[in-house]
């Protein structure tokens, strides 16, 4: 099961939280916070509540309850790049140098870690088990 969660908007610049995003990619949420607590970048806070919130909403739906952070995995994370406001700051004999303010979309997909027993492999044609009589066959 997985669950995901956007942050639009954020007043930082895609390329800075990349850096921050790279490091929890592919991580157990509980080591991803781990990280992000000490991490000295702004965005850090930013993408750990995205994170807790990406977290929460895989709770919510699942029907078993609580699940540990433990068993969750950061399957995705990327940034996208958001609108940018652009602005006008007075350069000397009248001309004007450009500012971009940048901003930023950030998106956290998190699933559960399953178990060899959970994972049955599945015939093509019949979208369910393989039985015994099947594997023997693709083996022939």
């Amino acid at each position: 099961m997985e669950a995901r969660a956007v942050k639009k908007y954020i007043k930082s610049s895609p390329r800075k939280m990349r850096l921050v995003v790279d490091l929890i990619r592919n991580k157990r949420v509980d080591e991803a916070i781990a990280i992000l607590k000490f991490s000295k970048r702004k965005t850090s806070k930013v993408i750990e509540n995205t994170l807790l919130s990406a977290y929460s909403n895989l709770i919510n739906k699942l029907d078993t309850g609580r699940i540990a952070q433990n068993e969750v995995l950061i399957k995705e994370a990327f940034v996208d790049g958001g609108p940018v406001l652009k602005r006008l700051l007075p350069a000397p004999q009248g001309r004007a140098f450009r500012i971009r303010k940048r901003t930023s979309h950030l998106t956290l997909v998190v699933e559960t870690l399953m178990n060899e027993e959970e994972q049955a492999p599945t015939s093509p044609a019949t979208g369910g088990e393989v039985t015994a009589d099947e594997e023997n066959e693709t083996k022939n």
